[in-house]
């Protein structure tokens, strides 16, 4: 029989950012200092780190923001100070495997940058090769362009980047790679440029044009999930719909997880996958349930083993 498992805070999983709060007073030229890593000034800061503390893993994601908005920060500190400042280029590469986070990184660093007075909008357009390749000599350039201006203060997403240079050299992702190229370095400071895809094909991408790879000063490395991670993420989203697992279901998804990723397959979708695993359970449990004459909350709610129905496909 399942049984439903008992999970802590109604299922909720916290991830803190492990921060040691220094009160041990130094001096400085005679003088008491405090460290305070974040101070009041900071919240823009705390704000983030608070959104992205409710993602699942990421912690070098997560380390690499808060170097960035380190030397954001640090750089206009100078700047006032009348110090040298180096010209900041914040275009940046993001690598990993579909479903790891990369998209939801890429709107919070947007509403970062916006709230540091960086982007003027920090909204995000999202597009693919369809959406910058055209069908025509010089239909991609404009294409492109319209992007780029509609990105004007915000971010320019590009997923799977590297479908651009697939082509070869008649190709008009050519000519698209090339007006990106232009764009960065004329509006460098008018929009940022996030460029995504797994990690061996941008490899490739960069060295199909000299100029790419100096242009992307940050790179975030989005590993896959774990088993555990997935399961954390499943727990999420079921708390989210107001959904439980049995205990016989919880062993179930977490050892077709295990199953899935030893596969290492390329187009496994991590977190994605996990979603429509449970969208679909759902959908097998509303199927169930309409066969029952009496339905208490208790039934609404609890996702049984049998809900799951997996194939080797899926």
């Amino acid at each position: 029989m399942d049984e439903p498992i008992k999970m802590k805070n109604n299922g909720q999983i916290s991830i803190m950012l492990n921060m040691q709060k220094r009160d041990q007073s130094r001096r400085l030229d005679g003088k008491p200092t405090v460290s305070n890593p974040l101070s009041s000034q900071h919240s823009i800061l705390r704000e983030i780190e608070e959104e992205m503390n409710t993602l699942v893993g990421m912690q070098d994601v997560k380390k690499t923001l808060k170097e960035v908005y380190a030397w954001i920060y640090i750089n206009k500190k100078r700047e006032s100070a009348g110090l040298k400042t180096s010209p900041q280029a914040l275009h940046m590469m993001f690598k990993g495997n579909p479903g790891t986070g990369k998209t939801t990184v890429a709107r919070l660093i947007g509403k970062l940058f916006h709230q540091m007075g960086v982007l003027p909008k920090g909204h995000l357009i999202e597009a693919e090769r369809a959406d910058l390749v055209g069908e025509y000599i010089g239909h991609t350039a404009q294409k492109t362009r319209d992007l780029v201006k509609k990105a004007a203060g915000g971010i320019l997403f590009i997923d799977e980047a590297y479908s651009l240079g697939r082509g070869g050299e008649k190709d008009f992702g050519k000519e698209a790679i090339d007006t990106l190229v232009k764009h960065m370095e004329d509006k460098q400071h008018t929009f940022i440029l996030i460029l995504a895809g797994y990690s061996k094909e941008m490899d490739y991408f960069l060295s199909l044009n000299p100029g790419l790879q100096s242009r992307f000063p940050l790179v975030f490395e989005f590993p896959d999930y774990t088993v555990n991670e997935l399961m954390e993420i499943a727990a999420r989203m079921l708390n989210e719909k107001q959904y439980e697992l049995s205990r016989e279901a919880g062993a179930k998804l977490r050892d077709h997880l295990i199953y899935v990723k030893a596969q290492k397959k390329p187009s496994f979708s991590n977190g994605r996958y996990v979603r429509n695993m449970i969208e679909k359970a759902v959908r097998s449990q509303a199927m169930r349930l309409l066969m029952e004459s009496h339905i208490n909350r208790k039934d609404l709610m609890m996702l049984l083993s049998n809900d799951f129905k997996f194939t080797q496909n899926t």
